[in-house]
């Protein structure tokens, strides 16, 4: 009767092992790996060593009855672990062996992850000696694995490979792991076609381009920042409120910085919501680098950081290289230590500043569907049930009914807004509709109306001169001194006003605006002299105008656009990863 117990727990787990292989795929595989690492480390077992590797290497019989013992705890098939740990063996005789050589010869091994259209064969090794260049890097691993080198961008240790400077003084060391990012896609190999190669080669110079006008434009409007100061003696910060409304002076040195890491993830939360995860990953690690150059009260105090942190979390799970970022807990850890701060214990703080938490929760969502995955793919499936089901719970809460958004279209909302005014009221949309409206202090889409409702002669003061120091912000930003002092006339010195019309309108004012005299602005007649002793300059500044308007265009026009998600994407990954763990469940309570 034993025995024949046996063979049925056997049957059921084999039945369950198919099903679960054919469904879950790579995530069912690496919670295996990572419970066989983890029962490995308990039982202290060397599979590098006798009896479960022979002199010559090879595996030893020993290893069956290791894969009998874990299949029982696991509940899994004997054939399928007994292949996971020749695999993890492998593995550890191959970096030993790298060991060995790196000692003798320095010769490094790198541990290369391809993108995921690869599919198979995703992690290799790759042996280098640690003096040559990014560059010659870069080459060597296009040469090895078929990519065209300039449309591969590599990161170590969370930062994009320098080209010019060698392995050494970037740090990099031995057994390192090195994730390749592909500007082009593909599902198939595009060699094989050659009107698909050019049309590829094509989009791939393209992406090109636009990361480096991206950097470009960065990179004018930080030294806009860093240079223009009105009164280093009066102003020599650049002002930052916390989630409490408190000022935080940002020292003049730090300023560039600010404004690079803040530019950066914009663009890069634009290649997220575009799902371009490859380009928008560059972009988010760069933010991260000058975030950590800014003080450490800022980082602490305000969200902006740890929404930076989920996003480089999320980036790397969607490309389906957690794997890469050793230090994903970490960066989860921080992100909700900084919410904490920001938001208080319970949110209380949030609650008492902007009435309620409503649309913050996106990101807890996020927060606990993240902890959720990284804890089932090291094998943690307890603590992985228990983060996904509080993800669950915070989507059930923000739930949308759709009829309602579409109630809030008709009154003239954006999806978007609606999404926001639903979630911040609770469902209701009569508040939601109310909320919207309060903050609208402009219809950016008819700043004439907004004029029209809200001129009153005895209070019009917009001949008042605006100060030096709001004209100067809005040109910190990348906007025309003349017409930041133009906007700043029209909108009564108010800053954000200006900054979000004169965004929305292309870096202009309106032309339905009523502009008083002084407010127009008529460019100066040239003279053909002029004119020609110009041209080589103007052709400079219209590429650097071009480079600050591709950042404008993706600068949202709504403060609040980092909470809106349809959160469909995390609907279906919460399924699919609370799926995994449920099947997990099963196959133990059939045992």
């Amino acid at each position: 009767m034993k025995t024949n117990g046996g063979g049925r727990r056997r049957i059921r787990a084999l039945c369950w092992s198919q099903r679960a292989w054919r469904g879950a795929g790579m995530a069912q595989k690496k919670y295996l790996q990572a419970k066989l690492t983890q029962f490995l480390r308990e039982d202290r077992i060397q599979l590098w060593k006798p009896p479960y590797t022979d002199e010559n290497k090879k595996v030893g019989l020993a290893l069956k009855d290791l894969a009998k013992k874990y299949s029982d705890k696991l509940e899994c098939c004997e054939n399928e672990v007994e292949k996971m740990i020749e695999e993890i063996r492998c593995k550890a005789i191959e970096r030993g062996t790298g060991n060995e050589n790196y000692r003798t010869t320095g010769i490094a091994t790198i541990e290369v992850f391809l993108p995921p259209r690869l599919k198979k064969d995703r992690k290799n090794l790759l042996e280098t000696r640690l003096l040559i260049t990014g560059r010659e890097l870069r080459s060597k691993i296009a040469e090895t694995f078929g990519f065209q080198e300039n449309y591969i961008k590599i990161v170590i240790n969370k930062k994009q490979l320098q080209l010019g400077k060698t392995l050494e003084e970037q740090g990099v060391a031995h057994n390192v792991k090195a994730m390749v990012l592909e500007l082009k896609q593909s599902e198939e190999d595009v060699r094989k076609n050659f009107q698909l190669e050019e049309e590829e080669q094509n989009e791939a110079e393209l992406k090109e381009k636009q990361i480096q006008r991206t950097k470009r434009g960065l990179e004018i409007l930080a030294q806009r920042a860093a240079e223009t100061v009105v009164d280093p003696e009066m102003t020599p910060y650049l002002d930052i409120a916390n989630q409490t409304g408190r000022s935080i002076r940002i020292p003049a040195s730090e300023r560039k910085a600010l404004m690079l890491a803040m530019g950066y993830h914009e663009k890069g939360r634009a290649f997220l919501k575009r799902k371009e995860y490859g380009i928008a990953l560059p972009c988010l690690l760069d933010a991260d680098k000058y975030f950590c150059e800014c003080c450490r009260e800022l980082l602490d105090t305000v969200d902006n950081y740890a929404v930076l942190q989920l996003d480089i979390v999320w980036c790397y799970f969607r490309l389906e290289q957690l794997e890469c970022l050793d230090d994903a807990e970490k960066k989860l850890n921080l992100a909700q230590k900084c919410f904490k701060n920001c938001y208080g214990e319970n949110h209380q703080r949030l609650v008492h500043i902007k009435g309620n938490c409503g649309k913050e929760k996106v990101l807890f969502l996020r927060l606990y569907l993240l902890q959720g995955i990284r804890n089932y793919h090291s094998g943690n499936d307890v603590e992985a049930c228990e983060y996904l089901n509080k993800a669950r719970q915070l989507l059930k809460e923000l739930y949308i009914d759709p009829s309602k958004v579409d109630n809030l279209l008709q009154l003239g909302f954006t999806a978007q807004e609606a999404r926001l005014g639903l979630r911040a009221c609770d469902g209701n949309v009569d508040h939601a509709a109310t909320h919207i409206t309060n903050r609208r202090e402009i219809l950016l889409s008819n700043p004439q109306m907004w004029w029209l409702n809200d001129s009153n002669p005895e209070t019009d003061n917009r001949q008042e001169s605006p100060s030096q120091e709001n004209i100067d912000q809005l040109v910190y930003m990348g906007f025309d001194a003349l017409v930041a002092e133009a906007a700043l006339r029209v909108f009564r010195g108010n800053v954000q006003l200006a900054a979000q019309t004169l965004a929305h309108n292309g870096g202009s004012l309106p032309p339905d605006l009523p502009l008083s005299p002084e407010d127009s602005l008529s460019p100066p007649a040239t003279s053909p002299s002029d004119s020609a002793g110009t041209s080589s300059a103007s052709t400079d500044e219209d590429m650097e105008t071009e480079a600050v308007n591709e950042i404008l265009e993706d600068i949202p026009e709504h403060e609040e656009d980092y909470l809106d998600s349809t959160l469909e994407d995390e609907e279906m990954i919460i399924a699919e990863y609370l799926s995994y763990v449920e099947n997990m469940k099963s196959a133990t309570k059939k045992n």
